[in-house]
């Protein structure tokens, strides 16, 4: 499975970004899709995800802020981030596998290459 990412970028405090990712390769591993995130000097820690029958879980830090949705027919995970805040400063990564409500990312074994999220 491989996984590209884009849409990462800096922006204000309060702005808004649109993460994706594309997956391609063995359909049965994009059951799970999730979003992380590392910020330097701190653990990977799970922002959202989502099914494939569209259950959804977030973080609490990014509850009624970010939304996570996915289109099956084009293979994409999506990331809506609004009212960004500093410590939301961090790279995100996408990461799909095989069943469901997945939360930690030692179950994952397809990542995407990251993207860089800066809010200043």
């Amino acid at each position: 499975v491989q996984l590209v990412e884009s849409g990462g970028g800096s922006v204000q405090a309060g702005g808004s970004l649109r993460l994706s990712c594309v997956a391609s390769g063995d359909t049965h591993m994009r059951y799970c899709m999730a979003r992380f995130r590392q910020a330097p000097g701190k653990e990977r820690e799970a922002v959202a995800t989502i099914d494939s029958d569209g259950s959804t879980s977030y973080a609490d830090s990014v509850k009624g802020r970010f939304t996570v949705s996915r289109d099956n027919a084009k293979n994409t995970l999506y990331l809506q981030l609004n009212s960004l805040k500093i410590e939301d400063t961090a790279m995100y990564y996408c990461a799909t596998d095989s069943g469901r409500g997945k939360w930690h990312g030692i179950e994952y074994a397809n990542w995407g290459q990251g993207t860089q999220v800066t809010v200043s």
